[in-house]
């Protein structure tokens, strides 16, 4: 005959398995692919707050920067650097990084504020930025 032990333990392995089914799942580390200016651990909080940033101030979605991938068109490929723009952002991150450091890093030690360039600075909503021979056109 089956002692009670045995039947106690038995119903308690199954509760566990039967409530693990439900626990949700662990998430895999987040590890973003093929960055060449944003540091290499950034957040994905972080990484997104970078990207939506670029969204508003250049009035676009993810797809004028980033490729869709091969096999799912409905999907982007974030690391794929098919598409030109992706470089041609890249290079405007340094230029900013660039003028901030030179112009206006003594400003922010003075303690007279933050003041620096961004990518809103020249596009301001628009995917190209406005040249000043086409305001004076108008």
């Amino acid at each position: 005959m089956i002692n009670k032990k045995t039947i106690t333990m038995a119903m308690l392995a199954c509760m566990v398995v039967f409530l693990s089914a439900f626990m949700p799942k662990q998430q895999e580390a987040f590890k973003a692919k093929n960055l060449k200016v944003l540091p290499k651990n950034i957040s994905k909080e972080d990484l997104d707050k970078v990207m939506d940033g670029f969204k508003a101030s250049l009035g676009v979605r993810c797809n004028y920067c980033h490729s869709a991938m091969k096999d799912n068109p409905r999907r982007m490929d974030f690391a794929s650097d098919e598409n030109p723009k992706k470089e041609i952002a890249r290079d405007m991150m340094k230029m900013t990084a660039k003028i901030n450091k030179k112009y206006f890093q003594q400003q922010m030690k003075d303690g007279k504020g933050l003041i620096e360039i961004s990518c809103t600075t020249c596009h301001n909503g628009k995917s190209e930025p406005v040249l000043k021979t086409a305001i004076a056109e108008k």
